[in-house]
């Protein structure tokens, strides 16, 4: 998770450069902030899925076979 400190930031420069503009080096340090915010993202995101398992209604496993293996490359081969 990224700090508030970094979140508040992100929001100024947004707010700054759709009002006066942002000078070169606040636009290296936005583009550089929204990279790492979407990184962190993504890795939540992907953990997130990672502790999903898909069940029908008859308590089957239906679990997306691509899921499954990424959790067991994540897992380094080792299955739950």
């Amino acid at each position: 998770m990224l700090s508030k400190d970094k979140i508040a930031r992100i929001n100024e420069l947004s707010k700054r450069s759709k009002s006066t503009g942002l000078t070169k080096s606040e636009e290296k340090e936005q583009q550089a902030l929204r990279k790492e915010y979407i990184q962190t993202f993504r890795k939540s995101f992907k953990n997130q899925l990672h502790s999903v398992k898909v069940v029908d209604e008859e308590g089957n496993d239906v679990t997306p076979q691509a899921l499954k293996d990424s959790k067991q490359k994540k897992n380094g081969g080792f299955t739950h």
